[in-house]
């Protein structure tokens, strides 16, 4: 079965991944969460570990730069060696793959796809963060290197029970890909490649109205820029990339908390007094984790407080500056704080909520920082509410957990 992709949302792909046996050696983390030097020792006498490919820095000397023309060559080299030593083998025809995630109690099962770079110019797969150039051109060059997207991009697609049905059936299978990585999380993944099952999830997944970048924008920017060049030069071959649609309901978004390094010349009782103006203020019985939207946990000289905002200070029908993130920004890190941009300031640090609050604790405690905020989690409503609007979400405001794996399926581009 092959299906034009002129109007349809996703489309399934001959992937290619490793043999069964394999899988646990090639699966690694996604090449953005680990500096090269986590990098290169994860990858220590693992030498089917996909980090050779999405981080080929780490067989080079630690001198030559992240970006350079030769990091890129020895990606290539290290996938067609994966390939011709039989690591990686290429599906016979195109098929959909179902992914589950479990992560202690949590449990996500997405589908994964070719998704339409069409649909992605058109804002029918929807964003919600902006793009680095830089970043963006390192992820042009690597899909350029391979002739592959070996990254997916997580999707999340509108509640649909049909949807979720679909893939539960898959998952009556036995797997394909069954390992529980080095963090603790399982990845399990099916093959779905009978005509019928394809073309009912296509149908499916092609009436939903937009489909939401949880993330991966740098992945699916540089597709669509490689896509427009390609087209341009009257190749063909790359109007998708690689993508894992889980229902928004599944997804967990974990906190995404601050710390600062200095109260900006106030003290800490003029500082209390100040941020007392804007939120009700309380003293903590000891870490506080947030509960709902509207309050954050600060700590500060050794005590944690209980902020809740004064409801009239938030912006009700802005679906960007309502966000939690957006009004601790608005009402304390720049007026009290000084801090205008999040992105280049570098007084102010994001620590993602898998590290705790004691990490926050740490940072305060050992002098580092001076004050901690710690966020209720930003909603995948919110994200989707925000992503409909065409807006964009300030920098970090979403840690999603659990990540998907790097190695497990990639769309080549032939």
């Amino acid at each position: 079965m092959h299906l034009t992709f002129d109007s349809c949302l996703i489309r399934p792909f001959a992937g290619l991944r490793p043999r069964s046996a394999d899988a646990a050696a090639v699966a690694a983390p996604p090449y953005d969460v680990l500096s090269s030097d986590e990098a290169r020792q994860a990858a220590a006498g693992k030498p089917l570990s996909f980090l050779h490919v999405s981080k080929a820095e780490i067989d080079l000397p630690p001198e030559v730069d992240h970006y350079a023309p030769e990091v890129y060559a020895r990606s290539a080299m290290n996938f067609r060696r994966l390939i011709d030593d039989g690591v990686l083998c290429r599906d016979p025809r195109p098929c959909y793959y179902a992914y589950r995630l479990e992560m202690g109690e949590h449990v996500q099962t997405g589908l994964v796809a070719a998704a339409s770079i069409a649909a992605y110019d058109s804002n029918r797969i929807r964003r919600h963060e902006f793009t680095r150039p830089d970043k963006e051109d390192d992820r042009v060059r690597q899909i350029e290197a391979l002739n592959a997207q070996t990254g997916p991009v997580l999707l999340a697609h509108p509640d649909d029970p049909q949807a979720e049905n679909l893939l539960a059936m898959a998952t009556g299978q036995p797997p394909v890909a069954d390992l529980t990585a080095n963090d603790g999380i399982r990845h399990t993944l099916w093959l779905i490649d009978e005509d019928a099952d394809m073309t009912r999830i296509s149908a499916v997944f092609g009436a939903m109205p937009a489909l939401y970048i949880a993330d991966g924008h740098h992945r699916s920017a540089a597709a669509s820029r490689v896509a427009a060049a390609r087209r341009q030069q009257a190749k063909g071959g790359a109007d998708s990339f690689l993508a894992v649609i889980f229902p928004a309901r599944q997804m967990r978004i974990l906190d995404y908390n601050r710390v600062v390094r200095d109260l900006n010349g106030l003290n800490v009782d003029d500082f209390l007094l100040a941020v007392g103006e804007r939120y009700h203020v309380s003293l903590a019985d000891g870490p506080l984790r947030p509960g709902c939207s509207g309050v954050c946990g600060m700590y500060l000289a050794g005590r944690w407080y209980r902020l809740q905002v004064r409801p009239e200070l938030v912006p009700l029908a802005d679906p960007v500056r309502r966000l939690d993130v957006s009004v601790l920004a608005e009402q304390i890190l720049d007026p009290l704080l000084g801090i205008s941009d999040l992105r280049r300031d570098t007084r102010i640090d994001f620590v993602g909520g898998m590290r705790g609050l004691g990490e926050l604790e740490r940072r305060v405690d050992s002098g580092e920082m001076t004050v901690a905020f710690a966020m209720y989690p930003t909603q995948m409503a919110e994200l989707m509410a925000v992503a409909d609007m065409g807006q964009v979400m300030p920098p970090k405001s979403t840690w999603f957990e659990p990540k998907l794996a790097d190695g497990l399926v990639s769309l080549m581009l032939d």
